[in-house]
């Protein structure tokens, strides 16, 4: 029989080294784990049949059609032809930061200083989210909007075109109705860092032409 000090002292002898799993198997470096697993990929599409590649290739063309109908239903659903931005500056700081996302919509009433609407002016391909801060409405209907930047000391006057002193409401894409805090940095890095964005998209295509089910 062995001693309480011997059994502890057996016990200490059989622990598992540091980073395994079990007794005989231990983790593999992260860079290993994903080489493995690109291996495993390339080998699974090597393999795969004719058939059985198609019908994956399929998969990923529903799921790509999917999501372009989900989007085009938004776009109906808000009356704005980009019902999701996100906001890439801090000119709206405090109510809004850089990375939070806007979902939008259009709506039908008229608009009121206080409003936070996107909007897109002419040699600008990137829209921009900022307050209305007064609105002049003229006999013929035709409704001038000036806006502002929370953040910012003056109005959008300098960020117009040339000779545009206010916007009106073709250049208003949509109002804030809600948002969701810096989800939308992911979208931010992978804007800055385009080889990440094509990295991910392939990955994600990857995953699908391999999925079992």
């Amino acid at each position: 029989l062995l001693d309480n000090h011997a059994g502890a002292s057996i016990v200490r002898s059989r622990r598992r080294p540091r980073g395994c799993l079990g007794e005989d198997t231990c983790r593999r470096p992260p860079v290993g784990a994903m080489k493995e697993m690109f291996q495993d990929m390339y080998y699974q599409l090597k393999e795969m049949r004719p058939r059985t590649l198609a019908h994956q290739v399929l998969n990923l063309c529903m799921i790509v059609c999917s999501a372009l109908m989900i989007w085009k239903s938004l776009m109906v659903l808000t009356e704005s032809e980009s019902p999701v931005v996100v906001v890439l500056s801090g000119s709206m700081e405090p109510a809004f930061h850089r990375g939070d996302i806007l979902f939008l919509h259009m709506g039908y009433a008229p608009f009121r200083a206080g409003d936070i609407v996107v909007f897109k002016v002419a040699d600008r391909d990137i829209p921009i989210v900022h307050r209305v801060i007064k609105v002049h409405e003229k006999p013929t209907g035709v409704v001038d909007i000036l806006t502002k930047g929370d953040n910012n000391s003056v109005d959008d006057r300098g960020l117009y075109a040339a000779g545009q002193s206010w916007i009106n409401k073709e250049h208003i894409i949509g109002r804030a109705k809600g948002y969701l805090p810096y989800i939308g940095m992911v979208t931010i890095i992978m804007n800055d860092y385009p080889l990440l964005k094509y990295c991910l998209v392939g990955l994600m295509g990857l995953f699908v032409l391999t999925s079992k089910e």
